[in-house]
């Protein structure tokens, strides 16, 4: 076996890291193989989702689910993200990266979190992954005066990695909160992240996708959608085919109404 060593290496462990946070988290094949030969049959395995801490829960439940039940409307549910100080990724980001789009919109967009670009500007999805999804809008006849975007956390948490499963537990509130104030005919899941967050299911994200699933809120229940990030996109442009059908589907259920 060929040991990898120097940029080689560091190459490799980069494009895993990135699979990682892309939310590619399901193993395929643990030994390599000569691809010319005939394939095998393998087992397939889930990584496991952390769990929450305690004293990020506790959080949530005692700070969060107060400020974000006492908003009424999208201003003030903006105004409580704002001045909430119960997430550890508030601290050393430029914004509080809220939302884009028209809140009066039948689609909801939901993501990770923040880049760099977002925790500057201030909008979500503003770096190249936006503009890739600006063009998947697009292609579907929508744009942002159509279609409302948000995250499942509001700060950029650090070196742009994945939120923790707690970290995402203090802003779920405030995120069902916004689901309810939108009332979208249909929420598109952008990511495992996300997807995750927002049907409680650690399934990888290649076998959420592309399934309809229920989201019950406040007393009403919502359509939501799951799909590939932008992100992982550009980097698996052939996977793009698959985002395109679950795009299709989402206009689909769109249009019948």
């Amino acid at each position: 076996m060929r040991v990898l060593e120097g940029s080689e290496r560091d190459e490799l462990l980069a494009t895993l890291g990135w699979w990682v946070e892309a939310g590619v988290d399901t193993l395929v094949e643990a030994t390599p193989r000569d691809w010319r030969t005939p394939p095998m049959r393998v087992e397939t395995r889930e990584i496991p989702e952390a769990a929450p801490e305690p004293e990020l829960v506790l959080r949530a439940s005692t700070a969060t689910l107060p400020a974000a039940a006492a908003a009424t409307t999208i201003a003030e549910l903006r105004h409580a993200v704002e001045v909430f100080e119960g997430c550890p990724l508030r601290a050393g980001n430029v914004s509080t990266v809220f939302a884009d789009g028209n809140p009066e919109a039948d689609l909801m967009l939901i993501g990770e979190a923040p880049g760099a670009q977002e925790d500057r500007m201030g909008l979500p999805f503003v770096g190249p992954a936006g503009q890739l999804l600006d063009r998947m809008l697009a292609a579907i006849g929508r744009n942002r005066t159509s279609t409302y975007i948000t995250n499942v956390t509001f700060w950029r948490p650090p070196g742009n990695r994945t939120p923790t499963p707690a970290e995402v537990e203090t802003t779920m509130p405030f995120v069902r909160r916004h689901i309810a104030l939108v009332r979208p005919k249909a929420i598109v899941a952008l990511g495992a992240c996300a997807a995750r967050a927002l049907t409680g299911d650690v399934t990888g994200i290649m076998r959420l996708r592309g399934q309809w699933r229920t989201l019950a809120v406040e007393g009403a229940d919502y359509p939501l959608m799951p799909t590939l990030h932008p992100a992982f996109l550009l980097r698996q442009p052939d996977a793009k085919r698959l985002a395109w059908a679950d795009l299709l589907a989402v206009k689909a259920k769109l249009d019948a109404d």
